[in-house]
C-alpha cells in the first residue's frame, strides 16, 4: 500500500478506508487486518488508525469490538437515512434512488399540507415562494426552494415528515452544484413551484399532491439531465 501524506493524515486515511470499505475492498461483516499491520501498510501510526477508526464507527460503516477486532459493519442492512450523504458523495447512481423516495415523499407531504397547514403557515409558504422567485443565482435560487419544502413538511404537523425532508436534502445538497438546472432561472423556479403552494393555500389536497409530483417529476428529469 502506498504510504499517505502527512497533512491532514487522519482526514486521508479516513477516506481510504471508507472508500475501500464502499468498494468492497473490505466487505461487509469482514474484520479488519490488525491494527499494527494496517498502520503498517498505510505508513501511520496506530493512534492515527484509532482517530480514523472512530470517525467510521461513528458514521456507522465500522464496529469495534473489545479483545476481537474492528470488523466492517453491514450498513446496507442495518444502517440508518443518515448514510445517505456519504454514499451519494462517493457513488452518483444514489441519487436517482434517493429522487425516487423524494417523489413519493413530496407529493404526500404536499397532501397533507393542504390539509392541516394553519393560516400563518400559508402565509409562510407565500413568503418564502416569494424569496424563490427574488434570489440570485442558481445556488441560492436552489436553497431558497429548499425553504419551502422544508416549511410545506412542517405545515403537516408531523415532525416525522420534517425529518424525513431534511434527510434527504441532506443527502443531495453537498452535490447541488452538479443539479443546478431547474434552479438557474429564478422565475422559472418559481413557476414550477407555484401551483404547489397555490394548492396547499387553498387547501386543495388532491390539486396539492398532483401538483407536486408534477414539480418533482419535472425538476428531477432537469437535474439527472444535466447529472449524465
Amino acid at each position: 500500500m502506498e504510504a499517505l501524506p502527512r497533512e491532514t493524515i487522519v482526514d486521508v486515511l479516513e477516506d481510504r478506508l471508507r472508500t475501500d470499505i464502499l468498494d468492497g475492498r473490505h466487505p461487509a461483516g469482514s474484520y479488519l487486518p490488525p491494527e499494527r499491520r494496517l498502520a503498517d501498510g498505510y505508513g501511520v501510526t496506530r493512534t492515527t488508525l484509532k482517530h480514523a477508526f472512530g470517525r467510521l464507527v461513528q458514521a456507522g460503516l465500522l464496529e469495534t469490538r473489545h479483545g476481537v477486532g474492528t470488523r466492517v459493519r453491514d450498513y446496507a442492512r442495518l444502517g440508518g437515512a443518515d448514510l445517505l450523504p456519504m454514499l451519494v458523495r462517493h457513488d452518483a447512481g444514489w441519487v436517482r434512488e434517493v429522487f425516487e423516495v423524494r417523489r413519493g415523499v413530496g407529493a404526500l407531504i404536499a397532501e397533507r399540507a393542504a390539509e392541516r397547514a394553519t393560516r400563518p403557515q400559508r402565509a409562510e409558504l407565500a413568503a418564502l415562494l416569494g424569496a424563490v422567485l427574488r434570489a440570485d443565482g442558481a445556488d441560492a435560487v436552489q436553497l431558497a426552494d429548499v425553504e419551502v419544502h422544508r416549511a410545506l413538511a412542517r405545515a403537516t404537523g408531523n415532525r416525522v415528515y420534517v425529518l424525513l425532508t431534511n434527510t434527504l436534502f441532506n443527502a443531495y445538497l453537498p452535490v447541488r452544484s452538479l443539479l443546478k438546472g431547474p434552479f438557474t432561472d429564478p422565475e422559472a423556479a418559481h413557476a414550477r413551484l407555484a401551483p404547489v403552494v397555490e394548492a396547499v393555500g387553498a387547501g386543495d389536497a388532491r390539486r396539492a399532491r398532483e401538483a407536486a409530483d408534477t414539480y418533482l417529476r419535472d425538476t428531477e428529469r432537469i437535474m439527472l439531465d444535466g447529472l449524465a
